[in-house]
């Protein structure tokens, strides 16, 4: 079945360094969804605790994601969006999987789709 082999053994790439979801260090991801939080809410002029509280999370993990320490959750993320009263595209709009660091390889969806066909191709083509 085509759907049958995962990426890794279509493409060659380092499977020993996958990137969890949540961020180990501070990456340029979490640094600039931070900054754009921290922008919006000291704009509306209220605290870390204010925004904690309008968002129900805790003020000190905003503050964690403000500094870029912490990658929101989803959850989080709309939770302190709606509170902002912005849409949470705003602050995850242009952010890339690469700015996170740690990606073992640069394999697209293409990538992976292409190299199916030409196996599928092969096989026909073999036997």
């Amino acid at each position: 079945m085509l759907h049958a082999q995962s990426v890794g053994e279509l493409v060659d790439f380092p499977r020993e360094q996958h990137a969890g979801s949540v961020a180990k260090f501070h990456s340029s991801a979490a640094t600039e969804i931070g900054r754009r939080i921290r922008v919006a809410r000291q704009e509306l002029g209220i605290s870390l605790e204010d925004l904690g509280e309008l968002a129900d999370v805790n003020w000190t993990t905003v503050g964690k994601i403000e500094r870029g320490a912490s990658s929101p959750t989803v959850e989080s993320l709309i939770r302190i969006a709606t509170a902002l009263e912005v849409d949470p595209g705003v602050f995850v709009s242009g952010i890339t999987a690469d700015m996170y660091g740690g990606r073992p390889h640069q394999v697209t969806v293409r990538d992976l789709i292409n190299a199916r066909r030409d196996q599928q191709r092969n096989r026909r083509a073999g036997g």
